[in-house]
């Protein structure tokens, strides 16, 4: 798992960096487990258009992932690790005993023939996915559920972890990527490992092209913007708009919006670390 730089025959390419895709060991989805995906162009059923910035890219067909691995005690083989469009980490098909084929995330170090199995009391090995009241302190877990039986919802992304530091009473205590230390219920399912393809964050894109590809169109910054169009917007030459603001006019960069009688703040210890 590395990043391959290009040799810059065009001006795209001077930057441009990209995956070398050594993990990868099959090219083509299992055509059972993906569906189409229709682009929306950020309309909404009226067509009016309610998300900005989206619209184009290639076409591309999702992958069902099984974030839930509720699937006990039947071992699986992976068949192979392959590319995902639609997310930045690798993805792993498996094969049950049974005959029955899922996608899931793929965790760094999982290999294509290697065993892995879910349920409340197997090894904590990388791959394997139990409940949090069965994984040893200080491991290292990944698609870790909020609400048991709903499915993995944190650490999700490439090269992400969250780390099991304690248990207390039905709780279990994680430190998640961002910093945050929070309590999840120990009946929660996780995955043993890190997500694969960590890398990824190093990539750079080289052009604005290649989000185009992506289906991201291009962004308008506030300051460009008349007075109509943003709080930010107007002014006198190149103004530079005043406070951070978005375009409902709440403050950006610092400004908490999180809503402060919301259930689950009892369960958060420590908050994520802000930037300096």
């Amino acid at each position: 798992m590395g990043i391959r730089k290009l040799k810059p025959i065009t001006p795209g390419q001077r930057q441009r960096s990209v995956s070398d895709f050594d993990t990868i060991t099959k090219s083509t989805p299992e055509k059972s487990l993906t569906v189409s995906i229709k682009k929306s162009g950020g309309r909404n059923n009226d067509g009016k258009l309610t998300q900005r910035y989206i619209g184009g890219g290639h076409k591309r067909r999702y992958r069902i992932i099984d974030f839930k691995r509720d699937k006990f005690d039947v071992t699986a083989t992976v068949v192979g690790i392959e590319y995902d469009p639609n997310r930045t980490c690798r993805i792993a098909l498996l094969e049950y005993a049974d005959g029955e084929k899922r996608y899931i995330l793929a965790p760094d170090k999982l290999v294509a023939g290697q065993t892995v199995v879910s349920g409340l009391s197997v090894e904590p090995v990388v791959g394997n996915a139990m409940n949090l009241q069965y994984i040893p302190l200080g491991t290292f877990v990944h698609n870790v559920e909020l609400y048991p039986g709903k499915g993995g919802v944190m650490a999700r992304s490439a090269g992400t972890f969250a780390q099991l530091s304690a248990r207390e009473g039905k709780y279990a205590i994680l430190r998640l990527p961002s910093g945050e230390t929070r309590m999840v219920l120990s009946t929660c399912m996780a995955t043993i490992g890190v997500v694969g393809n960590s890398e990824h964050a190093n990539i750079d894109i080289g052009k604005a092209g290649r989000n185009r590809w992506k289906g991201i169109r291009p962004r308008t910054r506030g300051v460009a913007m008349n007075p109509v169009d943003h709080p930010m917007g107007g002014g006198e030459g190149r103004a530079s708009g005043g406070h951070p603001r978005n375009r409902n006019g709440l403050p950006a960069k610092g400004f908490k919006t999180r809503h402060q009688k919301k259930a689950s703040t009892r369960l958060i210890i420590s908050r994520k670390k802000r930037r300096q």
